[in-house]
């Protein structure tokens, strides 16, 4: 029985061998055989191999971005930090152009009537000891400033020192209750006295009533001896209100203050007067009126009727 078993073995065994010989020589001479066998298969196969790859795509793209979620949480940051960084440079920008705007108008004004200057910025609102209505600047007695010195903006008059420290000084807006100045109407020469109330809107007393005052009268700073604590000739407000209450001693008004207080960015401290007076020199120009665009009409004769 052992050498029947071992007979069928090696028959078997020459067959394999004898018909891969064969199929080699059928590959050698160019017989595509074994390219139809393997198309075949990979056409068997194919449809599964699809299959399999549609059901791991979602698992491959999840290992993926788990892979990449730290890198891109740290892009998004950047760009967040980069936003911000841009955002607070515009705003630097806007406010360096402003200021810059303000510096002119403030040269202009004081180069027209000849007043000696000092610039300073503003930096913080308001005083740490009261409630009054001041603002710090950056400049102090180093530069010459003192106490009861003008103190102008870019439209004329914002207030007056008050306290002074080497590198920084207090200034007491024009719109403190306790603020008192001496002007004239630029078209009448008349003198009063101007208080402030604690917004843009302020109250004027006339010395008499021999003048009469009007809405739109502009009024200047009247000056003080030794310029000190005003020069003349400072832009300070026009009349928008006048009270001629009967029996009253002198007239009275309330007057619109030309500075816009809630941005000052830059003030000029004036540290030396000029010699001669600037009279009306500072006068604001007024606005001139848009003018109406008017509409002229030809109307035609109508035709005569013919009977």
């Amino acid at each position: 029985m052992r050498r029947g078993g071992e007979g069928r073995s090696r028959l078997l065994l020459i067959i394999l061998i004898v018909t891969a010989l064969f199929l080699i020589t059928l590959d050698l001479r160019g017989v595509g055989l074994l390219e139809g066998a393997r198309q075949g298969t990979q056409t068997v196969l194919s449809p599964f191999q699809r299959a399999g790859s549609v059901v791991l795509t979602p698992f491959k793209n999840f290992f993926s971005d788990v892979t990449h979620l730290g890198r891109t949480q740290n892009q998004i940051e950047k760009l967040r930090s980069d936003n911000a960084i841009l955002r607070s440079k515009l705003l630097q920008r806007k406010n360096a152009d402003s200021q810059l705007a303000q510096l002119k108008n403030i040269l202009d004004l004081a180069g027209t009537a000849g007043y000696k200057i000092v610039n300073a910025r503003v930096i913080s609102q308001g005083s740490s000891q009261s409630f009054s209505q001041t603002v710090t600047i950056d400049s102090g007695s180093n530069a010459g400033i003192k106490k009861n010195m003008t103190v102008l903006s870019e439209f004329g008059l914002a207030g007056v020192v008050k306290e002074v420290s080497p590198n920084s000084a207090l200034i007491s807006l024009a719109t403190d209750p306790s603020f008192r100045i001496g002007i004239r109407i630029a078209r009448s020469q008349q003198i009063g006295i101007l208080s402030g109330r604690g917004n843009r809107s302020a109250s004027l007393q006339l010395i008499d009533n021999l003048t009469s005052i009007k809405v739109g009268d502009v009024l200047l700073s009247r000056g003080s001896i030794a310029n000190r604590p005003f020069v003349p000739g400072v832009p300070v407000g026009f009349v928008t209100a006048v009270d001629n209450s009967a029996g009253a001693i002198a007239q009275s008004a309330t007057v619109h203050l030309y500075t816009d207080f809630s941005s000052l960015g830059v003030v000029a401290i004036v540290i030396g007067g000029t010699a001669v007076n600037p009279g009306d020199a500072l006068v604001p120009a007024k606005p001139q009126p848009t003018p109406v665009p008017t509409v002229t009409i030809y109307v035609s004769p109508s035709p005569t009727p013919t009977k």
